[in-house]
């Protein structure tokens, strides 16, 4: 397998280009070590971070879930405005 594969067939199942996998995962996985954080924070000191981590879960998934349906819907959608 060439090594250039290696790094693009993943983010190619995305519809994402190398670098835009790359933002997207490392802002996903730095949310996650934040919300991660506040949830550990939140067991020992319940009155903080109430709603910290299912907000962070609701706001992963959202962008995780919208982001791949409006690209499957953008060429139907050009087509129709064309």
């Amino acid at each position: 397998m060439p090594l250039t594969k290696l790094f693009t067939e993943h983010p190619a199942t995305v519809d994402e280009t190398y670098g835009e996998h790359l933002v997207m995962a490392g802002g996903f996985g730095l949310r996650m070590i934040l919300g991660g954080l506040a949830c550990l924070i939140h067991g020992l000191l319940p009155f903080l971070f109430v709603k910290t981590g299912s907000q962070q879960i609701g706001t992963l998934h959202e962008r995780m879930v919208t982001k791949r349906n409006r690209k499957k819907q953008m060429p139907a959608i050009l087509d129709f405005v064309i």
